[in-house]
């Protein structure tokens, strides 16, 4: 096993891996917007986006982008993001933009299709990037729409964004109703297993 080098404890290199995020969404939200392709950005940075609008504290930092466009656009998303700098591979079946011919795989930015299911197992397809509000950046998903990709999705890291939600109070045990199933029990799920550990 390789041994990683540790460096010093810094704010600064914290502080700009915040940054680095928000700078690279930012350019590939500017240039797809700029273009008029339909888009939004969601996964961690928009549950970002919603828990800021309750309680900045709450905010969990997330290190890559994930952006949700229409498959019949893909082909200038790829323009596009290359125009800015981005570098188009595919890894694992997965679309993504390296930043650059240096960047990391960890801090691409992830290409998600509206309509379609991200892995064959999930019980529901992304929404379309219609289901969006506008953000001050860039559009992010609705509440309802963000909530049923997370639950559908379900990871550990899913998970952990939906309990952020929950703390802040955007969502609770009412949302149960205006789920599909199996949606509504692994929100109940999680709910309960949360209670269970408070």
């Amino acid at each position: 096993m390789t041994r990683a080098a540790i460096q010093g404890f810094s704010w600064e290199r914290m502080v700009a891996a915040v940054q680095d995020v928000r700078a690279r969404a930012c350019r590939a939200a500017e240039a797809l917007r700029r273009a008029g392709i339909p888009y939004m950005i969601v996964g961690g940075n928009a549950v970002a986006a919603w828990v800021a609008r309750v309680d900045q504290e709450a905010v969990r930092n997330t290190k890559d982008v994930d952006v949700l466009i229409r498959r019949e656009d893909f082909a200038r998303v790829v323009t596009e993001l290359q125009s800015v700098g981005f570098v188009h591979q595919n890894v694992a079946g997965v679309d993504l933009f390296l930043d650059g011919t240096q960047g990391s795989v960890r801090s691409a930015i992830h290409i998600l299709f509206a309509g379609e299911k991200v892995r064959p197992g999930h019980p529901l397809p992304a929404p379309d990037v219609d289901e969006s509000e506008p953000g001050s950046d860039f559009p992010v998903p609705t509440l309802d729409a963000l909530v049923r990709m997370k639950l559908t999705s379900f990871r550990l890291q899913d998970q952990l964004h939906l309990v952020d939600l929950l703390e802040v109070g955007l969502i609770d045990e009412t949302w149960r109703a205006r789920l599909p199933e199996p949606l509504a029990d692994r929100l109940v799920e999680l709910i309960e297993r949360r209670r269970r550990e408070v």
